[in-house]
């Protein structure tokens, strides 16, 4: 059936169908007969009210070239900025104003690792072949490998001499020409040479009387060497707290005359070895200023002609740690090692406060009859006809990490002590612990000397970092993180750690 049965309606329209209710809004409220109603009615339009639609391009773009958006614009990038520069300077603030420690300006003796030797255990023949400043010259690149800054040679002037024949060498080690090239070729090395004179009798007996009196006057033989030994590039001497030189009046003396020949780069310097006792401090530097002696060499082990028992040697490592701290000192081992306990006493070492003092072979094992030879950038040692690549491998990472980290340089020293319930049984010696600490970076030295492994007890020391990193350890076994919570020492085994802070890895 058709939609459109009445000819006269147009299509979309409805015829009324008679009288009846209008539709509402239309005039007359009524559809008449032959009226149409919209299927779809317009929406009344106010009066007075505008229409929204969007602006064209031409429109968009003459609006926003108008003035007031310029302003509004130009408003908005001044107040970034600004917003920007109040930020940065409120960082820098706090940054200044934030408590942080200040590095100390250190001497090159107070950065430098000293290596003790004698240039006669050197030469190749009993004969004296090859004089012992020649094979010298050969073994400073291996010597610049470990890190090594000044030389302290033993033997170099004959302790036959008189006093007025201390500007000669020993004829067994080689000509002066000869030592004068070593001296030239340590200097291209950055390394510097001092001369030991411990046990060297400076003074004959003629002047025994007036000690002091000679070694005071500039015009003696004794100034004389020292000025002449200066000249030739030495940067400094050595001496015992034992010898006749060693007094308050003398020391003064001989400043003076270091410091007429210290350049900003180079300070002439004296050190002091201490003989009498290791762990007393000997009248004269106790008396006398300290800058009259730079270098105050003091011994972890006490002397001994065989080497000291482990519980021993804990106990002496253990008064070191606890003794009172200088403001600036030296050490060396002292004494002979066990061969197990070689490794530990280096870590010790290398990782006090101070300046380590080492001495020949000290880095290999002075137990074990060895051989050094340097290949390339290799090192090996060579031992009843075996070979082990890098043996020394932890002496070169306890050197190398000390001179690259402030906290080993010039950090603070607090010594752990363990409690000795944890112990697994009455046996046990307790592990030696202690840390240096530079600003938020701490270095967590742990000394096993027992022959049990020992666990570390989770409330052994709350305050510390439990996290951190592996820097070395005697056998060079330990790499990577480490958790303090879950750490066993081995038996006989020293570990230095790099502790971090609550969300610092730096």
């Amino acid at each position: 059936m058709p939609l459109n049965a009445d000819g006269d309606l147009g299509y979309g329209s409805v015829a009324a169908a008679g009288p009846g209710p209008g539709v509402p809004g239309l005039a007359g409220g009524n559809l008449g007969g032959g009226e149409t109603v919209p299927l779809l009615l317009p929406e009344p339009v106010t009066a007075g009210r505008p229409s929204w639609k969007p602006l064209s391009k031409d429109e968009l773009e003459l609006t926003a070239g108008s003035p007031g958006w310029r302003k509004v614009r130009t408003r908005l990038v001044l107040l970034f900025w600004l917003t920007w520069l109040v930020m940065l300077g409120a960082a820098i603030a706090i940054i200044v104003q934030s408590p942080r420690p200040v590095a100390p300006p250190l001497k090159w003796w107070e950065k430098e690792l000293f290596y003790r030797l004698q240039p006669a255990l050197l030469m190749d023949t009993p004969q004296g072949a090859i004089g012992g400043f020649e094979v010298m010259r050969e073994r400073l690149p291996y010597l610049k490998s470990l890190q090594v800054g000044a030389l302290i040679l033993e033997g170099v002037i004959p302790k036959t001499i008189s006093a007025s024949n201390l500007t000669q060498v020993s004829h067994d080690l080689g000509t002066m020409p000869q030592f004068r090239k070593l001296i030239g070729e340590t200097h291209k090395e950055g390394m510097k040479i001092l001369l030991d004179f411990c046990d060297l009798e400076v003074m004959n007996e003629e002047d025994s009387l007036n000690a002091t009196e000679d070694l005071a006057d500039s015009s003696g033989y004794i100034q004389y060497s020292l000025k002449y030994w200066l000249e030739q590039g030495i940067s400094g001497f050595s001496i015992c707290d034992t010898d006749a030189a060693y007094t308050e009046k003398t020391l003064e003396v001989w400043k003076s005359l270091l410091e007429e020949y210290s350049e900003k780069d180079n300070e002439r310097i004296l050190v002091v070895r201490e003989t009498s006792d290791s762990y007393v401090v000997t009248n004269v530097s106790d008396g006398v200023n300290g800058s009259l002696v730079q270098l105050t060499v003091r011994s972890l082990l006490p002397p001994s002609a065989h080497p000291l028992p482990v519980p021993e040697v804990a106990r002496a490592i253990e008064e070191s740690l606890q003794a009172p701290r200088p403001d600036w000192s030296s050490w060396t081992v002292g004494g002979p090692v066990a061969p197990e306990l070689q490794r530990i006493i280096m870590v010790v070492l290398m990782t006090l406060p101070g300046t380590p003092v080492v001495s020949d072979g000290e880095e290999v094992n002075p137990a074990q009859n060895t051989t050094v030879n340097a290949i390339g950038d290799e090192i090996y040692i060579q031992d009843e006809g075996k070979k082990w690549r890098s043996a020394i491998a932890l002496f070169q990472s306890l050197s190398h990490t000390r001179s690259r980290e402030e906290a080993l340089l010039f950090g603070t020293f607090s010594f752990l002590p363990f409690n000795s319930s944890s112990l697994t049984s009455a046996s046990a010696m307790p592990p030696l612990a202690f840390l240096r600490s530079w600003g938020c970076v701490h270095f967590l030295v742990l000394l096993n000397l027992g022959p049990e492994p020992h666990p570390l007890s989770p409330d052994w020391a709350p305050r510390l970092p439990t996290g951190g990193v592996f820097v070395t350890s005697t056998e060079m076994d330990r790499l990577g993180s480490v958790s303090l919570e879950t750490l066993i020492l081995k038996p006989r085994e020293g570990i230095v750690i790099k502790l971090f802070e609550g969300g610092s890895f730096s």
